[in-house]
């Protein structure tokens, strides 16, 4: 066999082997992104104990109807979550999407670009809260960051939003937490990308976490509904609390993708 002729069978060997590898990973890392996005069906046992301790609690079936009112399943689901990690502070969902994962927040924005909620090592990362945010104020802004795969788990589904249509057909935004289970109202969808320093009146919308003048957070909503790609009704008024999605976007080098909603109202069950 001519040098030439073994070369290109290595060639192809060789291809085969990383092609391998990569469908091996690929399908491996939407396992894994599947099976965090179901997290919640595995505490029922839970919620059921739960539920009988608040029964064997009750005073009266006033005092047990404000409890049920109060504290919806899902809030149940991520308190017994946050028992596995501390850094569990909630969990988004964009209904009929495959956007529904545990939110972390770490003591910095880099920890859980590559770990799980495990806090294993995990090239999906986590769908994670800015660490600025002051969960003692709150903070106006839910900053939340997520990886763009191309294996359509985690915030890849986001990019669907480029289309009026799919906005149309999922406007909400559900985020629960151990205190509040609410939906939020989407406002605006646009295109961005991380800005040098050195550059002059563009829109970072990635420092908007907490408004510390009605001004400041004003500014904030109009420019996000001025980039939006298409109009939207739904505007945010002052102290209305927000929430915006971010992911990396390939229009432009650094691009990002951004969803902003407001909250519109309160779960008092999971139904």
């Amino acid at each position: 066999m001519k040098k030439k002729h073994i070369f290109i069978f290595l060639v192809l060997i060789l291809l085969i082997i990383l092609s391998i590898i990569y469908i091996i990973g690929f399908f491996s890392s939407k396992k894994e992104a599947i099976e965090e996005s179901n997290l919640l069906n595995t505490y029922d046992n839970y919620i059921v104990e739960e539920t009988s301790k608040e029964d064997e609690n009750q005073t009266s079936n006033e005092e047990y109807t404000e409890i049920k009112e109060e504290v919806t399943e899902r809030m149940l689901q991520v308190r017994k979550l946050k028992e596995e990690n501390e850094d569990v502070v909630g969990w988004l969902e964009i209904p009929n999407t495959s956007v529904n994962y545990p939110i972390l927040q770490g003591i910095d924005n880099e920890y859980y670009m590559t770990h799980n909620y495990k806090k294993e090592k995990s090239k999906n990362g986590s769908i994670f809260l800015d660490s600025k945010y002051d969960w003692t104020i709150p903070s106006s802004n839910l900053l939340i960051y997520g990886h763009n795969l191309n294996n359509g788990t985690m915030f890849q589904e986001l990019l669907k939003y480029s289309s009026e249509t799919f906005y149309i057909q999922h406007p909400k935004i559900r985020f629960t937490t151990v205190d509040e289970d609410a939906e939020y109202e989407i406002i605006s969808v646009f295109k961005s990308r991380v800005y040098y320093n050195t550059e002059k009146d563009v829109f970072r919308y990635y420092y908007f976490i907490n408004a510390e003048t009605e001004m400041e957070y004003n500014e904030f909503v109009e420019n996000s509904k001025k980039a939006s790609l298409y109009n939207i009704n739904a505007t945010a008024q002052y102290n209305e609390q927000l929430i915006t999605l971010s992911t990396c976007s390939y229009h432009v080098k650094d691009g990002r993708f951004v969803v902003v909603g407001k909250k519109d109202k309160l779960f008092k069950d999971d139904t």
